[in-house]
């Protein structure tokens, strides 16, 4: 038996010296590149700086902005402040008045005859007045052209520009509501990011433990292959002796090609184990990966029996840390849509310039005017729109705190499951050792029997198969404590890099 352990013992040595030309990676190791080369990692890097530039935009909504707008327009038409009529009556002003006057000197033309008779020194007055008249109707006609003018503006080109500041004062509560979503809504970026880090890590675990299991698995089955190989050398030799029959040397014969099926299986399974472990480190799958743990004939493994934890993991699980962040954004979200059924009131200032403008009579000449005041919104009648929009964000709201009940209830049974599972490893583990030292002891006295004589062959290869499988269950019932422990980490919240 010394011998079996000698020979196990070293082909271990002998792959971890060929490892050692390779690469070689400890779990920590593995699990760190894991993290640095994982995209969905990286994508949920990038959603986390969303979330805080996302947030730090929402803090701005309480400062007041500034805004700047300028335009330019060509019109077809030029703006006059007079219509039509009016154009005409100040074109026409004196025209109208001498007209007038001329027609009520007609109607007393008698009497202003009668009195130029008896004062013929007025005849030259009154025909200096006449002639005055038509000289008065000429200039105010002249006058009233010149208006006309004066109120067209035959201004075909407009620009202007305005410099706007608002500061809200109350929005019903909308800006504080929003800038707590961003904090939230950074905070649940975080617990994602924080649980895609625990499911690569157990990836990472799950697949560099398969990787050492199927390790020990070869080493076992070279071990097991080669004492076929012996034992059917020793039966080859007693049948040229006559010691031995055809028919046992077939038995032995049929146990190592099945050796070496099981051989050629396991290093298939270790082919694709080293591409997915170089996969989920980020390196090339053809990658020569080896595993520090490959050359240990017994692993270290704790098999103490552990109880379910569940205030830890309530405490630490991202899963329940993202729903309760969710809820907390539902119950803004109801403040939100509340905030717009609720009066608005906001303080304005603001310079604008124009050309043409009216600042001082009509100007073609850029020229401003500043200004301040306030704008109030106050919603009057909506048919009951924000009733219903209120009890429809509640409704989200209390779907989200079912969804975080029913989620807190499952990973209560989640890690009453897995500790379990632990229990049950550690049991098989006990179980596993105890077989291993029978099958040991078992093969031991076949081999002695054997030789005595006293044993069949048939005895033997069962012997021998029987230790393999005792060997090959410990080494199962080691990885799946290394597994079902770091699962139960995760469950429980706590799973972490190093």
């Amino acid at each position: 038996m010394k011998q079996i352990r000698l020979l196990v013992c070293g082909l271990f040595a002998m792959v971890g010296a060929l490892a050692s030309a390779q690469t070689t990676l400890d779990l920590p190791t593995a699990r760190k590149l894991a993290l640095e080369n994982n995209k969905e990692l990286a994508i949920g890097a990038l959603e986390k700086d969303v979330a805080y530039n996302t947030r730090k935009a929402a803090e701005t909504n309480y400062l007041p902005k500034v805004s700047g707008t300028a335009g330019y327009m060509h019109l077809g038409k030029s703006i006059s402040l007079l219509n039509n009529e009016q154009k005409k009556l100040l074109n026409t002003a004196g025209t109208s008045l001498t007209s007038g006057l001329t027609g009520t000197l007609q109607n007393y033309s008698q009497q202003i005859a009668a009195i130029i008779a008896q004062y013929p020194d007025l005849a030259p007055l009154v025909s200096q007045a006449t002639t005055a008249l038509g000289t008065v109707g000429t200039t105010l006609n002249s006058v009233g052209h010149d208006v006309v003018n004066a109120f067209s503006s035959d201004a075909h080109d407009y620009a202007g520009a305005a410099i706007l500041l608002t500061q809200p004062l109350y929005m019903g509560g909308k800006i504080r509501a929003y800038d707590k979503i961003t904090h939230y809504s950074e905070e649940l970026a975080d617990q994602k990011l924080r649980g895609s880090e625990q499911e690569v890590i157990l990836e990472v675990d799950q697949a560099y433990w398969q990787l050492v299991s199927l390790t020990n698995k070869k080493v076992l089955a070279t071990s097991y292959r080669d004492m076929l190989k012996k034992l059917d050398d020793d039966v080859n030799k007693m049948i040229r002796e006559g010691v031995a029959t055809k028919a046992t040397e077939l038995q032995v014969s049929v146990k190592l090609n099945e050796a070496e099926m099981m051989l050629t299986k396991v290093d298939n399974g270790l082919v694709l184990s080293r591409m997915l472990l170089a996969q989920l480190c980020g390196l090339p799958i053809d990658t020569e990966l080896h595993a520090a743990e490959e050359s240990n004939l017994d692993l270290s493994v704790p098999h103490e029996d552990v109880e379910a934890d569940t205030q830890t993991a309530l405490a630490n699980r991202p899963e329940l840390c993202q729903l309760e962040t969710a809820v907390n954004i539902y119950k803004e979200k109801v403040n939100i849509t509340r905030a717009d059924f609720l009066p608005q009131l906001a303080a304005l200032g603001g310079y604008a310039i124009s050309n043409p403008n009216l600042y001082n009579g009509f100007s073609k000449k850029f020229s401003g005017n500043w200004g301040i005041g306030l704008t109030l919104k106050v919603p009057i009648w909506n048919w009951g729109e924000g009733k219903y929009k209120v009890r429809a964000a509640k409704a989200e709201a209390d779907m989200a705190a079912y969804r975080l009940d029913d989620i807190r209830e499952k990973i209560e049974l989640q890690v009453a499951q897995e500790s379990f599972r632990v229990n049950e490893a550690n049991k098989q583990y006990r179980l596993a050792v105890k077989n291993l030292e029978q099958a040991d002891e078992n093969l031991r006295i076949a081999n002695l029997g054997y030789r005595e004589g006293v044993i069949t062959m048939t005895d033997v290869l069962q012997a021998q198969t029987a230790w393999l499988q005792a060997h090959s269950d410990k080494i199962d019932a080691e990885i799946n404590i290394l597994i079902t422990r770091a699962t139960l980490r995760k469950a429980l919240g706590t799973l972490k890099c190093d």
